[in-house]
């Protein structure tokens, strides 16, 4: 007998019965040339970049080497003090801008004027001293000048001497001439010698004497004489010294890490300040070693600092390479042959100098960070 639809078994025989499967669909063929498009212009365009940026690489990149390792640098002079004193003036104070020569600080020269003065008179001492040696030693010539005329008329005295004892002693043998009178010729002959050895003697004490005060004067006249000239070198120091209870800056810059105060005691050799001459600084960037196969000195660099941003670019040139890098310089010096050795590459500092025309327009200052990019190209 049949079974009715709506009986409790047919309706189990339905819900047994799996579902109709649905029949498969067929692609869309428009999805799928968009999508084949979509890759191929993908395609196009990724292969279009890698060829631009081989073009540029060419062009560009391969003539370019930069780094954003890069400082300002400058030669920093340091102002110490020269003499030892208390500090009455400081017109200058941090961050100001000075001129070389300008004053920086003035020490007391109270002391130093008393010396300048003291060495003056030990100048004028010995100048004087000096003018009486050369006045010694020409009176002590004409004494000698006239030793040599009484040598001459002693000479002249004893041959007379001779000349009358002779005469007497022939008219002696003769009768014409008494004993006595022989006798008083031969007396002032023996006379008349001993007076030239006298005047001679004299003669000789006298030229030691002139030679013993030329050794004083010989040689040189007054502006040349040895103690004229160590008074003169003592009145040079003097004034020397007191020239530098002034201080000046050595150099064109600007004042940094001053320490001076009024009443302050300073020493010499003690540091006081610095002067950074902003006007001539230069950078050092630190290219990685495998950068600098084509970098050379003379090569021009760009630069720009995070001062003044991108907009503002500086110009240099390539001075040299440091004569190490820095780990080699560091204070404790990595130990590359003991232990596990990692390599790592080192960076070079290359300095640059900068155009003084943009460093006039936009001042940097030491330690400023620049992104430094070299054209080796050339």
């Amino acid at each position: 007998m049949p079974l009715d639809d709506d009986s409790p078994t047919a309706q189990a025989q339905a819900q047994a019965a799996p579902p109709p499967r649905p029949a498969p669909s067929r692609p869309d063929p428009v999805k799928r040339r968009r999508r084949v498009r979509l890759f191929v212009i993908l395609g196009v365009v990724v292969a279009a970049a890698a060829i631009l940026y081989l073009v540029y690489w060419l062009l560009v990149g391969s003539r370019h080497v930069g780094t954003d390792n890069a400082y300002v640098q400058a030669s920093t002079a340091q102002v110490s003090a020269l003499v030892d004193g208390q500090l009455v003036s400081v017109p200058i104070y941090e961050t100001q801008a000075v001129r070389k020569g300008q004053v920086l600080a003035v020490v007391d020269p109270a002391d130093f004027r008393l010396a300048v003065d003291r060495a003056r008179a030990d100048l004028d001492q010995a100048e004087r001293r000096v003018r009486q040696y050369f006045a010694n030693d020409q009176a002590l010539g004409a004494a000698a000048a006239a030793r040599d005329a009484e040598i001459v008329q002693a000479q002249a005295e004893l041959r007379r001497a001779e000349v009358d004892y002779a005469r007497r002693r022939n008219l002696a043998g003769a009768g014409a001439v008494s004993g006595d009178e022989l006798t008083a010729a031969e007396a002032a002959r023996t006379s008349a010698q001993a007076a030239l050895v006298q005047a001679r003697a004299n003669a000789v004490a006298a030229s030691e004497q002139q030679r013993a005060a030329n050794v004083l004067v010989a040689g040189s006249d007054l502006a040349g004489n040895p103690e004229v000239a160590t008074a003169r070198a003592q009145l040079a120091q003097a004034e020397l010294e007191l020239s530098r209870t002034v201080i000046r800056a050595p150099v064109d810059g600007v004042v940094t890490k001053n320490t001076l105060e009024v009443g302050q005691k300073v020493e010499s050799g003690s540091p006081l300040m610095n002067i950074v001459p902003v006007q001539s600084a230069y950078v050092d960037a630190n290219f990685k070693e495998v950068q600098l196969r084509k970098v050379r000195p003379g090569q021009p660099v760009t630069l720009t600092s995070d001062l003044y941003g991108k907009g503002v670019e500086f110009h240099g040139k390539v001075v040299g390479f440091s004569g190490g890098t820095g780990s080699a310089f560091a204070v404790i010096p990595s130990q590359n042959a003991t232990g596990n050795w990692i390599k790592v590459v080192q960076r070079l500092p290359v300095r640059i100098s900068l155009d003084p025309r943009g460093l006039a327009r936009h001042p940097l200052r030491v330690g400023l960070s620049m992104k430094a990019d070299i054209d080796v190209g050339g």
